[in-house]
């Protein structure tokens, strides 16, 4: 683990520690209360309704934050505070989805708009990276995870943004790296933003930015395919900025946590993660000892039940993934095939579509977690279907570096976009 990849995880510990409203601070915010909307909006409720895939359950404002807040609130955190124009307002949003396998369910996830700018707002989509505690999910915590919320609200637009199933208030485990569910959740939180940003008196034009960091730079390219081919009529989409996805796990991702260039500590917790998620979609294993070492095997899915910290899951596991896994596991995960390879490649299609808008991919050459040959491969796939794109190397910075100086960046592209 590298001196610089130590700084980073510290910093994420050191943030984490500063959150911003108390549970019980929010409901005391102005806005619309913790009931449903339809009862906020004193519609009628006695009659049954057939629900819908994005309707809007509730409403809680979770932040108030002035310009100069806003500032405050991103200089902490080294990130560029140019594009501030307004202060913002946030909202926790709870919604109707689907499950990974079709069945009803709920979300949520964070709508934040400024405090100021045009009465109609365009609408960023801004997609999540790896979040092992429900509890740091954008809607739950004013954290590192709300960053890139703020700069774009802050510089004039709404944003969307979904905590996933599993995540933040949402019921059940995370389905971590299964890109369908993180684009069902995600097109249904636009759905669900939509409806809300109308009745707090900030409508929406249809026009949406996607961007995401990490996981959800992945998911910000499925999310960008969708609506492309249009998967809900009110949003067209108008251009895509992601940011350190891993968007080719079989060619990139998962052989780098063998030869070195994803760090030990990343590559033991994404690794744990993944094959503890997808287990449950892509049978793996009957019992995790046929995968996980002695005494890690006993432990390791309690650890990823979403209410422990990364560092507590860190903690708790080996130092290195040769350490973690069976020798048998491991030689499966370096040479997939069966079920593996089968997950592997259901996440590894969101960049084989031809974008009709301006795409840039951002990354960091000095990334350890999601190295920048991720953003090569997708660039490269793009590419070779006759898309034109541009990507954006930060230099030697690492992962969580990439997103604090790419987000204004975003900000500054996307406004380039829309002049």
């Amino acid at each position: 683990m590298t001196d610089e990849t130590r700084k980073s995880h510290a910093a994420q510990a050191s943030w984490r520690t500063r959150r911003g409203l108390a549970a019980a601070a929010a409901l005391l915010l102005t806005g619309l209360a913790a009931a449903p909307v339809a009862a906020a909006a004193g519609e009628r409720t006695q009659q049954p309704q057939q629900t819908r895939r994005g309707d809007l359950v509730s409403v809680v404002p979770v932040a108030d934050r002035d310009a100069g807040q806003v500032r405050s609130f991103l200089t902490e955190r080294d990130v560029d505070t140019d594009v501030v124009r307004y202060g913002v307002r946030a909202y926790r949003l709870t919604y109707r989805t689907v499950d990974p396998h079709g069945r009803p369910t709920t979300a949520t996830g964070l709508l934040t708009l400024p405090r100021g700018g045009t009465h109609r707002l365009d609408l960023v989509s801004d997609t999540h990276g790896t979040m092992v505690a429900r509890d740091y999910a954008p809607s739950a915590s004013e954290d590192f995870g709300r960053v890139p919320s703020y700069v774009n609200a802050a510089a004039g637009r709404a944003v969307a943004a979904p905590d996933y199933l599993g995540l933040g208030k949402g019921p059940g485990p995370h389905p971590y790296m299964d890109t369908a569910s993180s684009l069902t959740a995600s097109v249904d939180m636009l759905r669900a933003a939509r409806t809300a940003a109308e009745r707090l008196g900030r409508p929406l034009t249809g026009q949406v930015y996607a961007t995401g960091f990490s996981q959800g730079g992945q998911v910000a390219m499925a999310l960008g395919k969708a609506l492309q081919e249009g998967a809900d009529r009110h949003f067209r989409l108008r251009a895509l900025a992601p940011v350190s996805g891993p968007y080719d796990l079989e060619g990139q991702e998962m052989p780098a946590l063998f030869d070195g260039r994803v760090n030990d500590t990343s590559g033991v917790l994404y690794i744990s993660y993944w094959l503890v998620a997808q287990n449950r979609l892509h049978p793996f294993y009957k019992d995790p000892s046929e995968v996980f070492r002695a005494p890690y095997a006993s432990r390791v899915e309690g650890l990823l039940d979403g209410s422990y910290e990364e560092e507590d899951v860190v903690k708790g596991l080996a130092p290195s993934v040769k350490q973690l896994l069976t020798p048998a596991a491991y030689e499966r995960l370096r040479h997939p095939t069966g079920a593996v390879l089968d997950a592997m490649r259901a996440a590894d299609h969101t960049c084989e579509w031809k974008p009709d808008v301006p795409v840039r991919l951002y990354a960091g050459s000095a990334d350890t977690d999601v190295p920048i040959g991720n953003t090569r491969s997708c660039a490269r796939t793009l590419a070779g279907q006759g898309a034109r794109v541009r990507v954006v190397d930060q230099g030697p910075v690492d992962h969580f570096g990439s997103v604090l100086v790419s987000a204004p960046q975003v900000v500054r592209f996307f406004d380039g976009v829309r002049r």
